[in-house]
């Protein structure tokens, strides 16, 4: 039976790991928002899949962590019993949920950053990260054109879509710095052939997402000096709620499974 919170090793390899895995299980867990609530069935159906792929990709990738780590933590434990300041998502996941367009916007965001990831992930040394890379890339794929998609239709929908689009957008794109922030963790796992620093996909991310953008005739907003810092275990006033919610059963009531 679990009775207090786990720590996992500073050993980089491992905490690289984590700031992908626990980014798609915070990301999915916000998806999760909008079942019942979606705009129409069919996209109602779409964000809870999306969310099924997202949190399949984090059990994955929090199963190697555990792997790597040697405590003999596996996902579960990894996503319920850690605090706070241990997790190592961006914080670009964890903003509040938002209107629609807060949520094509972030999606996409995401979606392009996780396919230019797991593509590169997808040749790793380490066999177990590349197998699944080659299985999350597809999955990225279908997420970034299902967001893109949206975005473009909202964008060129109605003036209040557009006036929403473009608020999101502006919102949300200060925090995608942090994502290409390389430090120590990147350069160590790129070092190690265990996977790309995250700051050699900036380029190509900003070029497909100009390409979204231009075909939604939105301009991109321009850089800031800011930089959020929830690979650092610096989260937003969001993150707590988020992981009340989400620990609150099995931490009422440990070891409980299906």
């Amino acid at each position: 039976m679990q009775a207090s919170s786990i720590r996992v090793s500073d050993d980089a390899k491992v905490q690289y790991l984590l700031r992908i895995g626990d980014s798609a299980l915070i990301l999915g867990q916000r998806l999760g928002e909008w079942a019942g609530h979606a705009p129409v069935l069919e996209e109602d159906l779409a964000l809870s899949n999306i969310a099924l792929d997202l949190i399949g990709q984090a059990r994955a990738v929090l199963t190697r962590a555990g792997q790597l780590d040697g405590q003999g933590y596996d996902e579960d434990q990894l996503a319920f019993w850690r605090e706070e300041r241990d997790f190592r998502n961006v914080t670009l996941v964890e903003l509040p949920r938002g209107d629609f367009a807060i949520t094509v916007v972030r999606n996409t965001m995401m979606a392009t950053f996780f396919k230019l990831l797991w593509e590169r992930l997808a040749h790793s040394i380490d066999p177990e990260l590349s197998a699944i890379g080659g299985k999350a890339v597809k999955e990225a794929r279908y997420h970034q054109q299902h967001s893109a998609d949206w975005l473009v239709r909202l964008a060129l929908g109605t003036d209040e879509s557009k006036r929403r689009t473009i608020k999101a957008l502006n919102d949300l794109w200060r925090f995608n710095a942090e994502l290409f922030a390389s430090d120590a963790v990147d350069e160590a796992a790129a070092q190690s052939g265990i996977g790309p620093r995250w700051g050699d996909i900036k380029d190509d991310w900003l070029a497909e997402m100009s390409t979204i953008l231009g075909e939604a005739q939105l301009e991109m907003p321009a850089a800031v000096p800011f930089l959020s810092t929830g690979k650092l275990g610096r989260h937003s006033e969001h993150m707590g709620f988020i992981l009340a919610e989400m620990q609150h059963l099995q931490r009422a009531y440990p070891g409980g499974v299906w």
